[in-house]
């Protein structure tokens, strides 16, 4: 709010404010996607969002120990938004960070792709 009247009394017009501050709210809200499960997200309109998901790697996981560039997550079409570690450390991601048993891995992707991803993770 303070934003658009900030736009508006430096002479940006009302239609452009208007568009800009829509334009932040959906990039923010976008970031809300896969937090909130509602009665409607097994739409195929649903299912076609990205959305955030949070698995935690658990101790017999084909990739505790082998590192976050393994996993080869982009050619699924997710990516690797955030890792805490068990201890609640939040990880600096980098393709050379060595996965832990207990790891939680937030990825971004649409349901499809990201249920790969996790299928993959669970793999012994």
């Amino acid at each position: 709010m303070l934003a658009s009247h900030a736009l508006a009394l430096v002479g940006v017009p009302m239609r452009r404010v208007i568009r800009i501050v829509q334009d932040q709210r959906d990039a923010r809200y976008k970031l809300l996607r896969g937090f909130f499960r509602g009665a409607d997200d097994g739409t195929t309109d649903e299912l076609q969002q990205v959305r955030l998901s949070t698995f935690n790697l658990p101790l017999h996981a084909r990739f505790v120990g082998r590192t976050v560039g393994e996993l080869a997550l982009p050619a699924l079409g997710v990516q690797l938004v955030s890792l805490r570690r068990k201890s609640g450390q939040i990880m600096s991601l980098s393709d050379d960070l060595v996965l832990m048993e207990g790891d939680a891995l937030v990825m971004s992707g649409k349901a499809d792709p990201i249920s790969q991803a996790e299928n993959r993770l669970l793999k012994a």
